[in-house]
């Protein structure tokens, strides 16, 4: 039986309030989102509580964050917080991902250094320089502030459920020691791009629930270490801190994008005009035009390489930083395992190879048997409904599947009776359609319920995700009607933001709603948990 649509959202800001005729439609669409989902039955403000709501009434801890997007520009973002206390200015400049990749969520992080319980300012692994240059900036306010009020509690870093009595607790600052087990390729013959499935054996008190995320603590690639210690003239046997230099370049500090620190240091160690690119590099200008495609090595190289103190050399970068993947399998169907689906990345700049770090280090470099230090990242608003019975709609193309894997396996082992729509798409059906035995042996038993492929690279025009979507849009409004959760996991920048911008457009047509009226509706939808969103 097919569910009565719900009737077009009226309007809530009444003609007497004390606003512009352009202030009533902005405000109609917002709180058009404050609605219930259940029946949508609204009533109209009073003019009393709409001038409640004019700027400067609510209080600051309730400005509901319009920075938070993580599609827009850092200058953006600082603009709209411009004004703001202290810590809501940091969360601007954070990459609003909710990643965990910090251990924390944005809104937590920037709370913690506000208060001084968190002294590090690039944790912020999506951010990058951008906002460690934002957060070193707002940090020289926090003495000079008035100190923010801070919650009653603030979540620890990489909250962990009850571990068994005797397991220490894991978690970024205390990962634990899980072994490799195997990695196989997912893409066949003549893909563009290289992906794998990789698995762990997880020790004894470290779980996950599906929706959580895996940090993993690479390891730099040999050769890099190698040409680095070349560049600087040291030898591999060296000892900082104990150790010798080859294994803390190894997997103690980034040699990836050069950090201010190493072009300060750079200035120390050289005159004229090398002098003057490397303090502008150090203040976040770019006299050459080429910063962004400066690593480690390319940063000593550009500047004919570095005579230096290996230990002061080390003290200049930054510390190696762990790297989260969505989990893509189910305890309840791979008990004491867990799997990643891992793009590896490599990219050629200049006359040398790049490598992902961590991508390669999963893709190549790790061998069955090898310890690697590991944690668990509980995920932030991201998981399976409470009722098995809620159907679900997940769109994930790439190695956005990796969540949406685990949730079917989660589903299928639960006998979960709830409906299962997965939108999944690639560059070519032929090499590309990852899991394709397991996804459409799923779609065989009953698991999955619809299978919704997209190939951009298989047609003359490129067809996405959210082109499928548009397609059958009338489908997916009912679902949603039907009181469906939505998920998406993947690119931040673009996919994510196109999905979005299809599914305000499937509800303006299907249910009959205004553009302004369908954004409210969305913003509903994740306001009531319904619309979750792991993106990177």
């Amino acid at each position: 039986m097919t569910q009565a649509l719900p009737p077009p959202i009226p309007t809530l800001i009444p003609d007497s309030a004390p606003f512009t005729a352009e202030q009533r439609t902005w405000l109609n669409g917002f709180f058009a989102g404050l609605v219930s989902l259940d029946g949508f039955g609204v009533t109209a403000l009073t003019p009393e509580q709409s001038a409640a709501l004019m700027p400067g009434a609510a209080a600051e801890e309730d400005d509901g964050a319009p920075w938070h997007d993580q599609t827009m520009p850092l200058v953006e973002r600082m603009k709209l917080a411009a004004g703001r206390p202290l810590q809501r200015r940091m969360m601007a400049a954070m990459a609003q991902q909710d990643c965990g990749q910090c251990g924390y969520d944005c809104e937590k992080y920037s709370v913690a250094i506000a208060t001084k319980k968190e002294a590090r300012l690039n944790l912020c692994v999506p951010g990058g320089k951008d906002t460690a240059r934002m957060l070193k900036t707002l940090a020289e306010e926090i003495d000079a502030a008035p100190a923010p009020a801070a919650p009653a509690v603030i979540v620890d870093r990489a909250e962990q459920p009850a571990a068994p009595e005797g397991v220490p607790r894991r978690s970024r600052d205390n990962p634990a020691t899980a072994r490799f087990v195997s990695r196989a390729r997912l893409n066949r013959q003549g893909s563009e791009k290289e992906t794998w499935h990789v698995e762990f054996a997880l020790p004894e008190g470290l779980d996950y629930t599906v929706g959580d995320s895996f940090g993993v603590c690479p390891h730099n690639d040999p050769a890099l270490v190698a040409a680095v210690m070349a560049a600087i003239g040291a030898e591999p046997t060296m000892r900082i801190g104990g150790r010798p230099l080859d294994a803390v370049l190894t997997d103690a500090v980034s040699l990836s994008p050069a950090p201010d620190s190493l072009f300060q240091f750079v200035s120390y160690l050289t005159g004229g005009e090398r002098r003057q690119k490397a303090k502008a590099l150090a203040a976040g200008d770019d006299p050459d035009g080429d910063a962004a495609s400066l690593d480690v090595l390319a940063a000593i190289e550009k500047f004919g390489g570095l005579a230096c103190d290996p230990e002061a050399f080390v003290e200049a970068l930054e510390p190696l930083q762990p790297r989260l993947y969505s989990i893509s399998s189910s305890l309840k169907s791979s008990p004491g395992r867990v799997s990643l689906t891992v793009d590896a990345v490599k990219y050629a700049t200049g006359r040398r190879m790049r490598l992902g770090v961590a991508s390669t280090y999963l893709a190549e470099r790790v061998m069955p048997g090898d310890a690697t230090k590991v944690y668990v990242q509980k995920a932030h608003g991201f998981g399976l409904p409470a009722d098995p019975a809620t159907p679900v709609i997940m769109i994930g193309p790439g190695t956005g599947v990796a969540p949406f894997r685990a949730f079917l396996h989660e589903r299928m082992a639960t006998k979960a009776p709830g409906r299962n729509w997965l939108f999944f798409g690639h560059q070519r059906r032929d090499c590309d359609f990852f899991y394709e035995d397991e996804l459409t042996g799923m779609k065989a038993a009953g698991t999955l319920t619809r299978l919704s492929l997209a190939w951009s690279r298989d047609g003359e025009q490129k067809f996405y995700v959210q082109d499928r979507m548009r397609e059958v849009g009338r489908d997916l409004w009912a679902w949603i009607a039907d009181g469906a959760h939505l998920y998406v996991c993947g690119d931040a920048k673009r996919m994510a933001k196109d999905v979005e911008r299809t599914l305000v457009d499937i509800v303006a047509q299907h249910g009959v709603r205004s553009t302004d009226e369908a954004i409210a509706f969305v913003a509903e939808l994740k306001k009531a948990g319904r619309y979750q969103q792991d993106v990177y």
